[in-house]
């Protein structure tokens, strides 16, 4: 998720843990910076772009990793703030704003290693956007109000907010499963086949949704909403070229996008090189995650990531509008 919902999440969580121990602000701001600290390791620069994406969201989000070190950070928290507060009675606090970071980290589709150093699976859900406002307006308000109000009223209206957004993340993932349902249902009724589908939610919401369909050599995209449920189902389809990756078996960078992705990359010729795209962020034929593999031949040593169209906000609400 993005880093002011981890901020918000990581405060709010550390308010509702501490109470009236320590003051309010106290708790927000340290279970805010816990909540951000394992999205430090975007400023490691393994080598290459590849590496880089791959990753991320590894031992800085691994849930054993976390629940080790968070003793340690409360004894440091304790001795910073000087009060009679035992590092014993920061400790969950700690604990939970930093274990909260990945497995909110895991209801988006990147992928997260949470699972770390038992397995490095790249787990993801994939049930609400990087960025959505119905979930973080809760977290701010409660924690605007605790902040604000203080006292029994204030931290009630902390935990509302807490409430309130976790009951989001529910239904994230029992509307996921109902379009995914319909999806193929309608796939199954147009003669396409529904093993390798994937449905994520668009941007800033989760009414329209959209799902990526693989049928051999081409992929298909498709967008289903939830106002307008019974519209027949529209596939669009691309080339995905899996005869390219023929050339790159065995390199280290495709494969890894291969595995990283859960299998939903496509191929293409761009610029006198193969380039392969992670399928699950973006959309058309523009894709965040795009790195060029060089050629056979010659393949690059150290892929880059390629520039992606991103659409403006603007004509991003325009395509929600006509898809809702």
């Amino acid at each position: 998720m993005d880093s002011v919902s981890q901020w918000v999440l990581g405060a709010s969580v550390s308010v509702a843990v501490m109470g009236r121990r320590v003051p309010i602000w106290q708790a927000a701001l340290v279970g805010g910076v816990c909540g951000t600290l394992p999205d430090l390791d975007v400023f490691i620069d393994h080598g290459d772009a590849i590496r880089n994406m791959t990753l991320h969201r590894t031992e800085s989000h691994a849930l054993l990793w976390l629940t080790l070190i968070s003793p340690l950070v409360a004894w440091l928290v304790a001795g910073l703030c000087r009060q009679r507060v035992a590092w014993r009675a920061w400790w969950p606090a700690i604990w939970l704003a930093l274990i909260t970071h990945p497995l909110l980290d895991l209801m988006t589709v990147y992928g997260t290693q949470l699972g770390l150093p038992l397995t490095d699976f790249p787990y993801a859900i994939g049930s609400i956007y990087i960025i959505d406002p119905l979930y973080t307006l809760p977290l701010l308000v409660g924690l605007a109000v605790a902040l604000w109000r203080g006292g029994e009223r204030g931290l009630r209206g902390n935990r509302l907010g807490l409430t309130l957004s976790s009951l989001y993340l529910v239904w994230s993932v029992v509307i996921q499963g109902v379009a995914g349902w319909q999806i193929r249902q309608s796939l199954t009724g147009q003669g396409i086949p529904t093993d390798k589908v994937l449905v994520t939610p668009t941007a800033f919401n989760t009414l329209v949704w959209r799902s990526v369909i693989l049928t051999g050599d081409r992929y298909g995209e498709a967008y289903w909403s939830l106002l307008s449920p019974s519209r027949p189902l529209q596939v669009t389809w691309y080339p995905r070229h899996p005869e390219l990756y023929k050339g790159f078996r065995g390199s280290w960078y495709a494969e890894r996008v291969a595995w990283f992705s859960h299998g939903f990359y496509a191929l293409r010729e761009q610029d006198g090189q193969t380039t392969i795209a992670d399928l699950r962020m973006g959309e058309g034929e523009n894709y965040t995650f795009t790195f060029g593999l060089g050629t056979p031949q010659q393949p690059d040593p150290r892929p880059q990531r390629l520039p992606s169209e991103r659409p403006s906000l603007s004509a991003s609400f325009s395509a929600l509008g006509e898809r809702l």
